[in-house]
């Protein structure tokens, strides 16, 4: 990589272009969201600097991405935001804040429920620290997530043409709003949903700028999708290689998917309007007009790829919801944002990237599972 990357064992200097405006940190920057979201900052002349561990199979190809396109334009910071000491150069400077460094597959909080708890809980405890004992006052947004409401079993569900739909026709219509009381189910809810609290509390308690957006399913180009987390991307990386893929549970459960290009617009629109929504929290994701089935995404997958799956049905997964559908009102009224691409218009692009990115079928889902920092 021809940009300035920094290792654990040193700390951030000053920053790379001298004179220019202060940087835009992305904590887990070289993620797929995180890139993304990078590359639309870089793209519009900001310095940007991406703290990692590159810990995920395959996000270091997006950093490398991110150094090719951008130059000395966006800095590399490789430490675990698990220890404080590490991070707390690249807060120094920072104007803003974007936190998407998780550990983030129920499963692997079910089997190591105490890394999961250091990475999501205490690893967040830690960002807000280092952005705390900076003194700039520098916004800090967080990619929470729709676990924070545990399984929603009480919601009485029917199965309507294949799918597991609320019997409630007002969420039906909308979703599932911030009002919805969180229950926090499995270990990786549980730290998240800890992390959740503690980004919105340091609004309150210390007078942070700070925001919490809870994510339905994203997906986009530059996803190393694995069966854990990225199921969408995961999907289509299995189809395109010919092998088989594991359905948990029936596939008729619902999620309403949103394509990376809304989220990144999400996220920049909260940051423009901190100041009036600091201390909240919305639900964001592709809302009852992107719902979609498990089956209809295996549908669309057959008739994008010309060919049938191979799929194996397996047990349910603990804390599993049979439907989630952010009702995105909350959002929509507050920064005027809405999902602008069509999940199948959306599928058709993460297609065609994964297509003509080889490496993402052939090289990435072959790499042994690692813990997400």
């Amino acid at each position: 990589m021809s940009g300035r990357t920094v290792g654990t064992d040193r700390h951030l200097a000053a920053p790379a272009l001298s004179g220019k405006a202060a940087p835009i940190l992305v904590v887990g920057g070289s993620g797929f969201l995180g890139c993304n979201l990078a590359d639309s900052f870089l793209r519009d002349g900001e310095h940007v600097i991406v703290l990692d561990n590159l810990s995920r199979p395959g996000v270091e190809r997006n950093l490398e991405w991110l150094v090719d396109g951008h130059g000395r334009a966006v800095e590399a910071l490789i430490a675990d935001i698990r220890d404080l000491g590490a991070i707390e150069a690249a807060f120094r400077d920072a104007k803003a804040v974007f936190h998407f460094a998780a550990q983030t597959a129920v499963t692997t909080s079910l089997e190591r429920p105490t890394d999961d708890f250091e990475t999501n809980a205490r690893g967040t405890l830690n960002v807000l620290e280092a952005a705390r004992l900076a003194g700039r006052r520098a916004p800090v947004i967080f990619a929470s997530t729709n676990k924070v409401y545990g399984a929603l079993g009480h919601i009485e569900m029917q199965d309507m043409r294949g799918r597991y739909m609320p019997a409630d026709e007002a969420t039906r219509e909308h979703g599932v709003s911030e009002t919805q009381p969180l229950d926090f189910c499995t270990p990786y809810g549980c730290s998240k949903g800890v992390a959740d609290q503690y980004v919105l509390d340091y609004a309150r308690s210390f007078g942070l700028p700070t925001a919490v957006l809870r994510m339905s399913c994203v997906y986009g180009p530059r996803q190393f999708g694995t069966e854990d987390q990225g199921w969408v991307a995961h999907f289509l990386i299995r189809a395109l290689a010919g092998e088989p893929i594991s359905i948990y549970g029936d596939g008729k459960q619902v999620r309403d998917i949103l394509h990376v290009t809304d989220a990144v617009a999400a996220y920049r629109a909260l940051l423009n309007s901190i100041d009036r929504l600091k201390g909240r929290a919305f639900n964001l994701g592709g809302g009852p007009g992107n719902a979609v089935s498990i089956v209809d995404v295996l549908n669309e997958i057959e008739l994008l790829t010309g060919r049938k799956l191979a799929t194996a049905k397996s047990d349910w997964r603990a804390g599993d919801q049979l439907y989630f559908v952010a009702d995105t009102r909350a959002i929509a009224d507050a920064l005027g944002w809405k999902a602008g691409m069509p999940w199948r218009e959306g599928l058709r692009d993460l297609y065609a990237w994964l297509h003509d990115d080889r490496g993402a079928v052939s090289g990435i889902r072959r790499q042994p599972r690692r813990v997400t920092a």
